[in-house]
């Protein structure tokens, strides 16, 4: 049975855990071949023995333009040509306004923005003519969440890029989208319940009561949407935002 990305070759930033991993298996799983950077090294090792075949692992901080250069060396020596590029890799440290430091606020864009911005200009040079280019943002760009400010103006700039990114590529025909998911249960949403002054269990109720589908999002109905963005079943769409939040922003 064929793939929905058979022989296609895909990049996924923050690929080891959560979010990017999931969006990792269901690639391979849909015919295509997969590298996927993160900063730790020991779970990019899990996540390449967890997705088995045709992935290959890089170790890259996206805060730092050398490593991104890195992985695209890396790629192109062995592949020489991106036809998908998902840029995942993000933090979610929060801060009340009134607390945060310029450290906070610098840490979280580097990654956030600057590291989403040159992930994707880096790639340009490999990115065949008619790829796609999908931006994980985030539902704290429609929502306002106490404590997010900082990482909702990170996910906010995210989304302005992916306009301006469709309308640059249009003429090589690249596809830029984006997927907001609303609360996942991923390593980053795990540690932000842990740190909840209310108690783990008590923020993820919280959480949980906020979604009219009444659960929390796994990683893998956000690989299913970068899934479809990625592919042909798109291909009449572009500078899109995919909401895949339970209904939280629409009801």
């Amino acid at each position: 049975m064929s793939g929905k990305l058979d022989g296609k070759i895909a990049v996924i930033t923050g690929g080891s855990t959560g979010i990017g991993l999931a969006t990792a298996q269901k690639f391979v799983a849909e015919g295509a071949y997969v590298f996927i950077s993160g900063r730790r090294q020991s779970e990019l090792d899990k996540a390449v023995k967890l997705i088995g075949k045709n992935v290959t692992a890089v170790q890259s901080d996206v805060a730092k333009l050398a490593d991104i250069d890195k992985l695209y060396e890396t790629v192109a020596r062995e592949k020489g040509k991106i036809d998908i590029l998902v840029a995942n890799a993000g933090i979610g440290d929060q801060a009340l306004t009134a607390d945060a430091t310029p450290e906070h606020f610098a840490k979280v864009f580097d990654v956030n923005v600057r590291g989403a911005f040159f992930t994707v200009q880096k790639a340009l040079k490999l990115l065949n003519d008619g790829g796609a280019i999908v931006a994980i943002a985030s539902i704290v760009q429609y929502k306002g969440f106490p404590g997010g400010a900082v990482y909702s103006g990170t996910k906010g700039a995210v989304r302005a890029f992916v306009r301006t990114w469709a309308a640059e590529f249009k003429d090589r025909g690249i596809r830029v989208n984006a997927v907001s998911p609303g609360p996942i249960e991923t390593p980053m949403i795990n540690r932000l319940l842990e740190s909840s002054p209310t108690g783990a269990e008590t923020a993820r109720q919280q959480f949980t009561a906020m979604v009219p589908l009444a659960r929390l999002g796994r990683p893998e109905d956000i690989a299913e949407a970068a899934l479809y963005l990625a592919s042909d079943a798109s291909a009449f769409v572009t500078g899109f935002d995919l909401i895949v939040d339970g209904g939280i922003t629409q009801l």
